[in-house]
């Protein structure tokens, strides 16, 4: 494990102290980690403290600093108190929240309920703002910070069967793009990352139909193209750059391109794909 996060001496940009949420596993616990290879202090928020215990005692096995705590990011109080109590275990400022905590949710748009479109909601897009609301004014009083918000690629893809996970992350991206705009001038990075497959518990942990659960653990076991690892370095390399998007794999891109040239085009096959979809 030593020689796995080996520490680098390279100074990040945003100064070293972060709080990641959902960092008991999958792209959190690989943020984590990688923060702690470039000298970050982090503090490790996820529903599940075991699992952020797991992430903190990996990172204190090669000597990096990292905190737990428990954080529902769905419940905006909670995420006041973790933006409270990160400042005092870290015993300086945050300068960088990465905003990774997120659930799977799939089905027709007739099978799905209410009280599902709220469960994804109060995760995926009420847990982005709530950190944002709460992280963002204290990084424009100390006049520099940086922000992470985990998205994907879902959020412009649209494909069939996943509205709620859709506009989720839809959201997601269009409050980091308006971020990007209205923070820049008071010195505060937005990066929105926009991933397809990455290998998570996410499918797991979801609320995935059972007639597509198998094939989509086959698919990210088999067609990922990356690794939670790898997207959490390229994510922190983007920031550091100031650039605004991350989308890691080629089929992201070819997505991204495809949707930017010709909406219409890319909605008219979208819908015939998936008439041939039993």
């Amino acid at each position: 494990m030593l020689n796995i996060l080996k520490f680098r001496s390279r100074k990040p940009s945003y100064d070293g102290y972060a709080v990641v949420t959902g960092a008991g596993s999958g792209i959190g616990r690989s943020f984590a980690l990688e923060l702690a290879r470039r000298n970050t202090a982090v503090v490790c928020a996820d529903l599940n403290l075991d699992s952020a215990e797991e992430t903190v005692a990996l990172i204190g096995q090669a000597g990096g600093q990292a905190y737990a705590m428990a954080c529902d990011v769905g419940k905006a109080a909670q995420v006041k108190k973790l933006a409270e109590q990160s400042e005092k275990l870290l015993g300086h400022p945050v300068t960088l929240l990465i905003n990774n905590a997120g659930v799977g949710i799939g089905g027709r748009f007739d099978e799905l309920s209410l009280q599902d479109w709220k469960w994804a909601m109060d995760v995926n897009l009420w847990g982005v703002v709530h950190g944002c609301h709460y992280f963002a004014p204290r990084f424009k009083k100390q006049g520099q910070g940086a922000i992470i918000n985990v998205a994907s690629a879902a959020s412009y893809t649209a494909a069939p069967e996943m509205s709620a996970y859709n506009v989720t992350k839809a959201g997601v991206r269009a409050l980091s793009e308006t971020l990007y705009a209205e923070l820049k001038r008071d010195n505060i990075k937005i990066n929105v990352l926009c991933p397809t497959l990455v290998p998570t518990n996410i499918i797991k942990d979801g609320r995935i139909p059972a007639r597509y659960s198998k094939l989509a653990d086959h698919a990210l076991m088999n067609y990922a193209l990356t690794t939670s690892d790898s997207v959490a370095k390229l994510t922190l390399n983007r920031l550091d750059k100031g650039e605004l998007y991350t989308t890691p794999q080629i089929d992201a891109k070819l997505f991204w391109v495809m949707k930017r040239v010709s909406p219409n085009l890319y909605a008219d096959l979208l819908g015939f794909s998936y008439r041939f979809v039993k």
